[in-house]
């Protein structure tokens, strides 16, 4: 959701920012000048483990792979690996203790419980100054929700970024694994200026490999660039993500970029574009200014109707091209959930225990922050997002349908969309595309795994649960299948009718990552005090009413 118009996340933190615009380039060089606040290290109480060998003792098993649940079952994890899963009896008959698992270092009652692999999100941006100054406010939410992967597109500067992911690679600090995408152009090293030409191109390619970069990150470049940055990456092992920004969509559209090698759509840039019946660029007003975000953001959302019909020829003739190329979709439906209802994302029942007031301060009405469009947000405006996400929707599962990939990310925090709540509530969108609860866990485990190793020519692993897999994993006690809401942190409201009163239930209960053990609810406690902290600076008690 990162935009070139107003603030990213690390100007505001004090990053100097050069964009160079160049034939509808961009270039991004930033110098950090140390305001950027990285995770703290680990404490000696966060996280038990990793253990000689741990025993998730009784479990229901969702294993990420689309396979029906199963259990009782003993999971065995020796180190940071799973190395056995035993059926251990049946629903509703004792377990017999013979034959179990022993040897056990460490015992996790799992009795009751459901464990999945850890979530993956490949849609991250960290934060930073003015609204989540501490990467550990949006690492404790993620990790709270059980994801033990992130992609960043990008987290941060370059250096910083790779500095995190190699802190959290060895568990100095409390996050999920990091994966670093970059901008072409982006990093405090490069020397070589603006990204204008395919051996400029190719260059910053080369060089950000050698620095260590996982993939690279587009908002569309002119389409030599582009074409040469993405068979530089892909040569190079390197995988590729790109916002097809709108003021470049007209030179690329989704379908172009797909033909080029590019692995990942991520939004519905371009994807729209891809499918006109009568017109080749979108109609926009004839007072239309793209730096007027309420402009932007309401009138992309009135292509709905420009597109061909579901089940056409055109339509099923992208579908194939798509799937051909094997193409990912990353939609991060839930970045831009609130234009169809923003009332209610200003209501989220998490907003006033775990939004830092400066966060709540960003997402206000404002003509600088990005996001914070809804100046004068209409019921019209409501009503055409609706339609567009039924159109959206209805792509997104007929590409699952026909054997596509589709990802879980989420893209906070941007337009009341929290860090971690909505990776869950992507989740929830995704089931009302038309996904089942199953192929959603999928959507969230093993497919964004694949995402991340397939472009090094690796298998995945983690994602799936299975001897020889990292042990990236989630616990909770409540059926994720019968309602994805219980893994929000702050749970699913359920009538209890033996006391005949509402209660909360759910929310994840352990978050294990690389064999280490984590109290999902202290995670939230955790961010719950770094909360009121704030507001205790400010001397309120509650957030504003914007």
């Amino acid at each position: 959701m990162q935009n070139i118009s107003n603030r990213w996340p690390w100007q505001a933190a004090g990053f100097v920012l050069v964009l160079c615009l160049s034939a509808g380039n961009i270039a991004l060089a930033a110098e950090d000048d140390g305001q950027v606040k990285g995770a703290p290290d680990r404490r000696a109480d966060e996280g038990q483990g990793p253990f000689d060998r741990m025993i998730i003792r009784g479990a229901t098993l969702i294993d990420g792979s689309g396979a029906p649940p199963r259990g009782p079952v003993d999971i065995v994890v020796e180190g940071n690996r799973i190395v056995s899963i035993d059926n251990v009896g049946v629903p509703h008959v004792p377990i017999d203790e013979n034959g179990r698992p022993g040897d056990a270092s460490f015992e996790l009652d799992a009795t009751g419980s459901y464990v999945m692999p850890g979530f993956v999100n490949n849609h991250i941006h960290t934060g930073g100054m003015p609204k989540a100054p501490e990467a550990e406010y949006p690492y404790k939410l993620w990790m709270a929700h059980g994801i033990t992967t992130i992609r960043g597109v990008s987290a941060g500067p370059l250096n910083w970024t790779l500095n995190e992911r190699a802190r959290s690679a060895s568990n100095e600090i409390v996050a999920p694994r990091i994966f670093a995408y970059h901008v072409p152009g982006s990093g405090e090293d490069w020397k070589g200026g603006a990204i204008t030409t395919p051996e400029k191109a190719r260059e910053w390619v080369r060089w950000a490999k050698k620095k260590g970069i996982d993939g690279i990150k587009i908002f569309n470049n002119p389409p030599a660039v582009l074409a040469a940055l993405l068979e530089e990456a892909n040569a190079s092992g390197l995988g590729s993500v790109a916002h097809l920004s709108q003021l470049m969509v007209a030179e690329t559209n989704a379908r172009q970029a797909v033909g080029m090698g590019l692995g990942t759509v991520t939004h519905f840039y371009g994807l729209f574009e891809s499918m006109y019946k009568d017109h080749d660029l979108q109609p926009w007003p004839d007072d239309f200014n793209y730096n007027d975000e309420q402009a932007r953001f309401s009138q992309v959302a009135r292509q709905w109707n420009l597109v061909v019909e579901q089940g056409s020829d055109e339509w099923n003739d992208l579908i194939d091209y798509f799937l051909e190329h094997n193409a990912v979709l990353d939609p991060t439906m839930t970045a831009y959930l609130a234009g169809r209802d923003v009332m209610r994302s200003r209501q989220a029942d998490w907003n006033d225990k775990y939004t830092l007031p400066s966060l709540w301060d960003f997402y206000a009405p404002s003509r600088v922050n990005h996001g914070a469009y809804f100046y004068d947000w209409t019921t019209a405006d409501e009503i055409a997002w609706k339609a567009f996400y039924r159109k959206w929707m209805d792509f997104i599962d007929d590409y699952k349908d026909a054997g596509g990939r589709v990802t879980v990310s989420a893209d906070a925090a941007f337009i009341y969309n929290q860090y971690g709540f909505g990776y869950i509530e992507e989740m929830e969108l995704m089931q009302e595309a038309g996904l089942t609860a199953l192929e959603v866990i999928r959507a969230a485990t093993m497919h964004p795994a694949q995402v991340l190793f397939e472009p090094r020519g690796e298998a995945a692993q983690f994602g799936v649960v299975r001897p020889g897999m990292l042990a990236d994993l989630v616990v909770i006690d409540e059926n994720p299948l019968q309602n994805l809401k219980v893994l929000y942190g702050t749970g699913a409201v359920r009538l209890n009718d033996e006391t005949g009163k509402p209660e909360r239930v759910g929310g994840v209960k352990y978050t294990i990552k690389d064999g280490i053990v984590y109290d999902a609810k202290q995670l939230l406690r955790d961010v719950e005090e770094m909360v009121d902290k704030q507001k205790r600076e400010r001397g309120i008690t509650v957030l504003p009413p914007y």
